[in-house]
């Protein structure tokens, strides 16, 4: 199998969209030699906005629709300046096509009713409302930002809904390709965006990035976040993460041999919700503020998810822009 990334599949592959299966904008190219693609193959090869067509509902009429896909929260006031801030912008970047919402955690969807009264559906019952609305084809857009667990589990929630639907589309992440051959460097278009809102900083001042963390091989994208770091000669920017490594422990050495005696906090993640207003900036010992206030740091904190950032939302609407021209393949 070749390593090069090809926007159109090989002949043999693309007879396995005839058949229904499903394709993605990009693939791997498979060497041509093989002759007899396995869906377990074309599934393996297949990268980029995962697309399906269902060849049982060929006659039906076009009807296209949106669904964001979000882990949610349970902060008020970051939730409408961060996740309906993202759908806003979707939503008036694409004026014809219908956004519509799930939250892929129950027990937020469940604070949520009871602390607000607000009913957030689950992706499944978001996808039975798509269909009872009569919509033949959906653009899932994640909120993600890497391809950890949580964007394998919008997946594989997408990859069920198959059969249901004329067709339909996943976009990738936040963060996906990382300058493959043909692609671009995602990370470095994630970091020029994100950089937009670092404070000003002197020859003692550092900024750490606070990512979520994954148990899931995706977590190795914070090590290319880094590289990318130093190669865009940010040598005063460092990530880390709550659940994965690097973890805060890995980060203090470097800013003590970098000499660095001022941090700025700020959180990697859509909201600023418990990790960013508790791990991250809160008032208890254990906090990361706390402990490096007590390794001798002075510390600020920027308490804002990456929803607030308008060239954050703008690479999401760029995601579901992509989504939506899967659609139209």
């Amino acid at each position: 199998m070749k390593r090069s990334i090809k926007s159109v599949l090989t002949a043999s592959m693309a007879a396995l969209c005839v058949m229904g299966m499903g394709m993605s904008v990009n693939a791997y190219e498979l060497n041509p030699e093989v002759k007899d693609v396995t869906p377990a193959l074309r599934e393996a090869s297949t990268v980029g906005v995962w697309t399906h067509e269902n060849p049982a509902m060929k006659n039906a009429p076009d009807k296209d629709a949106i669904l964001v896909m979000t882990f949610g929260t349970t902060f008020t006031d970051t939730r409408h300046k961060t996740i309906d801030a993202v759908e806003k912008a979707i939503q008036e970047a694409n004026p014809n096509v219908p956004v519509y919402e799930a939250y892929t955690s129950h027990i937020i969807i469940d604070r949520v009713k009871a602390k607000e009264g607000i009913t957030k559906l689950t992706p499944e019952e978001a996808f039975a409302k798509l269909k009872a609305d009569g919509y033949t084809r959906v653009a899932v857009v994640s909120l993600d930002v890497i391809p950890g667990m949580e964007y394998s589990y919008d997946s594989v929630v997408t990859k069920m809904q198959a059969p249901n639907f004329k067709k339909i589309s996943l976009a990738t992440p936040l963060m996906y390709f990382q300058g493959t051959e043909g692609e671009p460097d995602q990370v470095v278009d994630f970091l020029k965006a994100v950089s937009t809102q670092f404070p000003k900083m002197g020859a003692h001042d550092a900024t750490l990035i606070m990512a979520h963390g994954t148990p899931h091989p995706g977590n190795a994208y914070y090590s290319v976040i880094q590289d990318r770091l130093h190669q865009l000669g940010m040598n005063n920017v460092f990530v880390y993460s709550v659940e994965g490594r690097p973890n805060l422990e890995d980060v203090i050495p470097k800013l003590k041999a970098g000499g660095f005696n001022h941090v700025t906090l700020m959180p990697i993640m859509m909201v600023a919700g418990d990790h960013a207003n508790n791990d991250m900036a809160g008032s208890d010992p254990d906090s990361h503020k706390s402990q490096l206030e007590a390794q001798g740091f002075k510390v600020s904190t920027y308490i804002h998810g990456l929803g607030e950032n308008k060239a954050v939302r703008d690479i999401y609407v760029q995601r579901a822009d992509e989504a939506l021209a899967a659609l139209q393949k």
